[in-house]
């Protein structure tokens, strides 16, 4: 079947691609580090301010959509393919991963002895801005660089009928019908793929060896990079069963799984914990964050310049659209016969509640740990690092045995439903042909099941978070492009269709 076959020239692009990246992180690893890190640094300082426009437009083109007269357009079929739980499940899990996990017991940790806006470092008001910056960073700006690329794609996909689900797709009233196999089309899809790519290092990189941490604890034996591997090769062999089995057997169980897990894991730690302490610390913090967001949104630091904007900020908007085109087309794929304005707020609302369910819950929860001079996180994260903090963390719950083991089959769990999406993605990208209904081919799957596996490896082993986090910035810059011409070529086949409606 013509749908079956690769698209030899964006797989093989592809492949040589991810070659060209890793064989200098092997030969020249000290080098390799040093020039990623300089990189990083010059595109944070000079491009910074363009990822935050570009925050802004992508919000204010999602409300003129979605509360507009194209609103109620369906996208293909005429009832959901999915229940609204499983689709949210899946989104969410594609869109989040087992990092949520990571980063919502930990992040405010680092606001805290370092915040922004020129605050004292450990007063009240630092507590204040770090536990809001967390939820703000993992919020209704994330979801919203998700959202345009979903609604882009799905648009030219379902209702123009274009039978490619890659990123290029988006881009037919700019390019052309056939313009997503042209030069120009290729570039777009092969830049989406290297920025999964990149972005999948990022994540991936940062949970295997929070899960190597807890299980390490959990044996009492000390955590090391052969137990990260051996973490992260039971991950992929499990994400690798999961996009085998495909969307309904696979991914949406795996997803649906994880729901459960993870909430369960959330409501142990309220009934468990601090519970009136998180209750108000997620209130206030909800409150504060609402009275500050446009602040959050628009500051550059551009007087004091003391880099946390570049450091953080920045870093987060350019790992969500690493991210956004690769998920696009996978919430593309299970988005059919929902309307523009229910994929728009449902992907917002549920996407933006589920960050936020971590961060109030385990990040408050660590934040008393340390107000309550119980265990000092901040202490451990400067002593021990991020990975082994959070698996102490989770430690001093009752029954730590239990809620390690939870924490880290949790986190697994997460790692797969991420990934299982990711592998996917990169083979509809790279397949000839698709149609509604129609997948890859599973060894094709496979295949990028195993390659998604192998940059963070080499990541982990030269430079850490340092280069982890300057390769996705990095694999972000093109599609800052890309995504204002999707913005463009959505709303001129919009405005197309509705003269010719009109007309007709």
């Amino acid at each position: 079947m013509k749908g079956a076959k690769i698209d030899r020239i964006l797989f093989f692009s592809a492949v040589v691609a991810v070659s060209a990246a890793c064989i200098p992180l092997v030969l020249m690893s000290e080098r390799a580090e040093q020039n990623v890190s300089d990189l990083y640094n010059w595109i944070a300082s000079n491009m910074g301010v363009f990822y935050q426009c570009f925050a802004i437009g992508t919000m204010l083109f999602l409300a003129w959509l979605t509360f507009g007269r194209f609103g109620h357009i369906r996208l293909g079929g005429e009832k959901p393919d999915f229940s609204t739980f499983s689709w949210a499940g899946m989104l969410f899990c594609a869109g989040t991963g087992a990092s949520l996990l990571v980063w919502s017991g930990v992040e405010w940790a680092f606001y805290f002895d370092a915040p922004p806006y020129g605050v004292e470092p450990r007063s009240t008001q630092a507590a204040e801005w770090a536990t809001a910056y967390g939820p703000f960073h993992w919020g209704i700006t994330a979801w919203s660089f998700y959202a345009l690329p979903t609604i882009a794609i799905a648009y030219s996909f379902y209702v123009k009928k274009i039978p490619h689900l890659r990123a290029s797709t988006a881009m037919h009233a700019i390019l052309g019908r056939s313009g997503e196999n042209s030069i120009v089309g290729r570039m777009i899809d092969l830049a989406a793929m290297i920025a999964l790519l990149g972005g999948a290092g990022t994540s991936l990189g940062v949970i295997a060896p929070t899960i190597a941490a807890s299980i390490a604890q959990l044996l009492g034996i000390e955590t090391s990079f052969t137990l990260e591997l051996g973490v992260m090769a039971f991950c992929i062999g499990l994400f690798a069963i999961s996009v085998y089995m495909g969307i309904e057997k696979g991914i949406k169980r795996l997803s649906d799984l994880n729901v459960y897990l993870a909430l369960g894991f959330l409501a142990y730690i309220v009934i468990v914990g601090p519970t009136i302490f998180i209750l108000k610390s997620s209130l206030s913090t909800l409150g504060f964050m609402a009275e500050n967001f446009i602040r959050m949104m628009t500051w550059t630091d551009p007087i004091a310049d003391q880099g946390f904007v570049e450091s953080w900020t920045i870093f987060y908007w350019a790992w969500w659209i690493a991210f956004a085109l690769p998920i696009g087309i996978f919430v593309t794929r299970i988005s059919r016969g929902r309307t523009i304005r229910q994929v728009v707020l449902s992907m917002i609302f549920y996407g933006t509640l589920g960050c936020w369910l971590f961060y109030f819950v385990i990040g408050n929860y660590s934040l008393s740990l340390e107000l309550d001079q119980i265990t000092s996180v901040t202490a451990s994260l400067a002593e021990n690092g991020m990975y082994v903090t959070v698996a102490n963390i989770i430690s001093t719950l009752p029954l730590s045995t239990l809620a390690l083991s939870w924490f880290a089959l949790v986190s697994i769990i997460s790692v797969a439903t991420t990934y299982d999406s990711a592998s996917y993605t990169l083979a509809s990208t790279a397949t000839w042909e698709l149609k509604e209904g129609d997948d890859p081919a599973r060894w094709h799957r496979l295949f990028w099941a195993g390659v998604l596996g192998l940059l963070p490896i080499l990541m982990m082993w030269v430079g850490g978070l340092q280069i982890i986090r300057s390769g996705v910035l990095i694999a972000s810059l093109p599609l800052l492009f890309v995504g204002v011409a999707m913005a463009v070529s959505l709303r001129k086949s919009l405005r197309a269709d509705e003269k010719e409606h009109d007309h007709g």
